[in-house]
Order: structure tokens, then C-alpha cells, then sequence
């Protein structure tokens, strides 16, 4: 009876993956998301929405909660409220940095340092805006996301400078292969999501 008892048990225990598999899966997963960003993103200033929408997918897959393409679709179109405003300022500060580096190929005096100066200010939005998007939940605001990631940008430059890593994979991966950068952004939104986990244990 005792045999049977326990046979019942074992067969009704759930089969738990290994880890080599839960962790293929979770890249799997960072590949699947990223390409859903770069779709999401093709408004061109939509951006912000599509990683924020990429990274709380990926919350919800490491959390065990599932979620798919709806999920996602949902979380974008929330977080398009707002969020085209902050891409749009983004192109934005990006034209600028451009303007200031025919400043220095032009040899205007005092260019190299505004250049210098514009090309640091807009690789830190970059990453204050991966630290925004990695903890944006439905109803945030935007302006509060980036004022507290700009904040966490300068406090935690450990966790910056691994970011600033991520967008350079893809930089490279657009120069040797364009379409190989297109799955790398889910990588780079999972990157956010471990520097911002690592933040909240420090």
C-alpha cells in the first residue's frame, strides 16, 4: 500500500527541466524577445515602448508566470503612452550628438570637446533609458523612470558600463551581420533586467 502510495505521489510530482535547459530556454526566450522589439520598434520612435514591453515579458518568463505575443502587445501599447515622447527625444539628443560631431570634422574651434561632451550625454540616455524601460510597469511615467534611472546611472557605474557593453555587442553585430543585431536587443533587455536586480540586492 505504502509502495503504491508513493509510486501516485511520484507520478503526480511535476517534471522539473535541468538547469542546462531552463537556462537554454531563458536564451531562447532573450532571442524570441528581441525580435519582437525591432518589429515593435520600427516606428522609429517607439523604441522605449518596445523594450519596455520586451522587458517585462522577460520578467514575467524568469518569474515563472508565462505570458506570450498578447502580453506583450498589451504592455506596448501601455507603454506607447508616453514612450513616443521619450523616443522622440531620444532621435532628438542623437541629432544633436550628429551636429556636434560636423562640428569637429568641420574644425570648429572647441569642437572635440563638445563633441566629446555630446557623445558621453547621449550614451548616458542610452543606458538611463535600458534602466527606464527594464522597470517600467503599466501606468508609470516616463519622466519619473528616467529621472530615477538617470540617478541610477550615475550611482551604479558598475552596472552602466555592462550596458554600455550590450549596445556595442549590437553595434558590432549590425556592422559584421544587420539582421544578427535584431535577436541581440532581447539580450541587451535581458542585461538591463540583471543590472537593475543587481541594484535592488546591493
Amino acid at each position: 500500500m505504502t509502495q503504491t502510495r508513493t509510486k501516485a505521489r511520484t507520478a503526480a510530482a511535476p517534471r522539473r527541466e535541468s538547469a542546462f535547459a531552463e537556462r537554454f530556454a531563458l536564451f531562447a526566450e532573450c532571442l524570441l524577445t528581441g525580435v519582437w522589439i525591432a518589429v515593435a520598434s520600427l516606428p522609429v520612435v517607439t523604441y522605449p515602448a518596445a523594450f519596455a514591453a520586451g522587458s517585462r515579458h522577460l520578467r514575467r518568463r524568469t518569474a515563472h508566470l508565462g505570458g506570450g505575443w498578447r502580453e506583450f502587445v498589451a504592455d506596448y501599447r501601455s507603454a506607447l503612452r508616453g514612450g513616443w515622447i521619450a523616443g522622440l527625444t531620444g532621435w532628438a539628443a542623437a541629432l544633436a550628438v550628429w551636429v556636434d560631431v560636423q562640428a569637429v570634422r568641420a574644425g570648429i574651434p572647441g569642437g572635440p570637446v563638445v563633441g566629446a561632451v555630446g557623445l558621453f550625454a547621449l550614451i548616458g540616455l542610452v543606458v538611463a533609458g535600458l534602466r527606464a524601460a527594464a522597470v517600467w510597469e503599466p501606468g508609470a511615467s516616463w519622466r519619473e523612470l528616467l529621472g530615477a534611472a538617470g540617478r541610477r546611472t550615475v550611482l551604479d557605474p558598475a552596472g552602466s558600463f555592462l550596458l554600455v557593453g550590450g549596445v556595442a555587442v549590437v553595434a558590432c553585430s549590425a556592422w559584421v551581420v544587420l539582421p544578427l543585431a535584431v535577436p541581440v536587443l532581447g539580450a541587451v533587455a535581458a542585461a538591463a533586467l540583471a543590472v537593475e536586480e543587481r541594484g535592488r540586492h546591493r
